[in-house]
């Protein structure tokens, strides 16, 4: 079989061990949250936020690393193509309890109804277009309008959290303005790799800033917790 006589390069080395490092820092921070929660709420959530980010990732993640130590096959394809869909599901509702977390690290606010209508409306609305059978997860060709789609909707989904954390800004000295800059960075990549990666395969590279980002949004966390 082919993927006998495959050699992981250099290249696929370091993302296999920058996919498994993200994974275990996920899983630590994880951890850490619900440890040292002491059943405080706001802890609590970062630590659902933390295993859904981590839980979800790892679906489309572990094939990945399989796929760079020892090659790809069909099989591998179609768990990517699955993993893809599940972590669009999961990075969706990741957005929804960031917005919860902003309520409980913020209790003096009121979260705006029409931000709250508008991010739990386009969430619903992108995880339901994720389910489509049309988006062609495990196929090379995937589906351009729906991609455009689900992530037009995604990125309305960002902006309503994103509006938040500039609404409470600086607030009780969190530095949480932090979390737009995040935000914002990790739409910024991840948008472009999702339509443009399948015709030119180097946009992939911005994963690497998406995922970082990720891991800056739940570093701020620990650094409340601590």
């Amino acid at each position: 079989m082919e993927e006998n006589n495959y050699k992981p390069q250099i290249p696929d080395v370091m993302e296999a061990i920058f996919d498994a490092a993200y994974l275990i820092f996920d899983l630590v921070a994880a951890i850490l949250f619900f440890t040292f929660s002491k059943g405080n709420i706001l802890f609590v959530l970062y630590g659902i936020l933390t295993l859904t980010l981590c839980g979800g990732d790892a679906f489309h993640l572990v094939p990945r690393i399989i796929r760079a130590v020892r090659g790809s096959d069909e099989k591998i394809k179609r768990q990517l193509g699955i993993g893809l869909q599940v972590s669009s599901v999961t990075m969706t509702v990741f957005y929804i309890i960031l917005m919860y977390v902003w309520k409980f690290t913020f209790p003096e606010m009121i979260i705006p109804t029409i931000v709250e209508a508008v991010v739990w409306i386009s969430a619903v609305v992108r995880i339901v277009i994720c389910m489509f059978p049309q988006n062609n997860w495990c196929t090379d060709e995937g589906n351009m309008k729906l991609s455009i789609a689900r992530n037009g909707v995604f990125a309305v989904t960002g902006i309503g959290v994103i509006i938040l954390y500039i609404i409470s800004g600086n607030a009780n000295g969190y530095g949480m303005t932090r979390m737009v800059a995040a935000i914002i960075l990790s739409f910024g990549c991840y948008l472009p790799v999702t339509l443009f990666s399948k015709t030119k395969p180097k946009v992939g590279l911005l994963m690497i800033p998406k995922t970082c980002a990720y891991m800056w949004m739940i570093a701020m966390g620990l650094q409340l917790l601590f």
